[in-house]
């Protein structure tokens, strides 16, 4: 693929209104807002086999979703990234599709290693394939993401500690800190005060990207915490984002978590997106 990661960025946030409209459902917001960071990981970051998938992620890094409603993003760049073919993207929450509204395993979608529906679940997930890696000698790291919403539920928690106190420095967690969540801003509905005190009190590295929409802040945020694994203490990502980042009408608001565009407001936002890599087969 010869398009820059901002032109795949640029399809992948049309692929996910498209994906939404079509079934008037899903959550488009949170979507939008992470879409440098999965181009970003999957095509500049992650050591990675696309083909054949193996589950079980032997000599490679892994990736598990925890906040699995932005199911969207993940799918256009799994299936941009050749894990399975562009046009299965029209099937999107469909009855008997493999993209289920949120991710699972069953259906054997390749890409997907964890089912991710409940909030809270994917860092105890991540931690426990990181230590299954060193007990390996497998040396590839582990990264999950996280709503900052999500950090509401108590086994996040539990986890972080855990991964803290057993060092487990091959584990990269990114938070999306977009300040919103499904009934508002965070600071309305549970202040989450400062973040990364709350993970430096766990024993956890913790760096920020600032620009968590620019690409190129992306890119190289990752690539520095990949630099600081290895050092003892699990690493923390906070990455600051805008919810629906990419189109005027949705950005900056919660009301676009899990709300379908109408066909004039699809138009609208396809407008400001430039069609970069040719849209999916409706």
């Amino acid at each position: 693929m010869n398009a820059s990661l901002p032109d795949i960025a640029s399809q992948v946030r049309r692929d996910i209104l498209r994906m939404v409209h079509a079934v008037q459902s899903g959550h488009p917001g949170g979507s939008m807002g992470c879409a440098e960071f999965f181009v970003a990981l999957y095509f500049d970051v992650l050591n990675k086999q696309v083909k054949p998938f193996a589950m079980d992620g032997k000599g490679e890094d892994l990736f598990f979703l925890s906040n699995g409603h932005i199911s969207p993003v993940f799918y256009s760049v799994l299936a941009r990234s050749g894990y399975f073919p562009l046009s299965e993207l029209a099937t999107f929450r469909k009855i008997n599709s493999r993209l289920q509204g949120h991710p699972t395993t069953h259906e054997g979608l390749p890409g997907i290693r964890v089912a991710s529906g409940s909030l809270g679940q994917g860092m105890s997930v991540a931690v426990g394939a990181a230590q299954a890696k060193r007990l390996n000698g497998d040396d590839n790291l582990v990264y999950c993401l996280h709503g900052d919403g999500e950090l509401q539920e108590g086994q996040i928690w539990e986890s972080a500690m855990y991964a803290g106190a057993k060092s487990v420095d091959n584990l990269i967690a990114t938070i999306d800190a977009n300040g919103q969540q499904i009934d508002g801003s965070i600071d309305d509905v549970l202040a989450m005060g400062d973040i990364a005190s709350k993970f430096t009190a766990f024993g956890w590295d913790v760096m920020h990207i600032r620009e968590g929409n620019d690409m190129s802040a992306v890119v190289d945020g990752l690539h520095a915490a990949k630099a600081m694994t290895g050092k003892g203490k699990p690493v923390c990502v906070i990455m600051h984002t805008d919810m629906g980042h990419g189109v005027d009408f949705m950005a900056g608001t919660h009301k676009w978590h899990g709300i379908p565009p109408s066909d004039e407001q699809l138009a609208d936002a396809l407008s400001q997106l430039p069609e970069t890599l040719a849209d999916y087969p409706a």
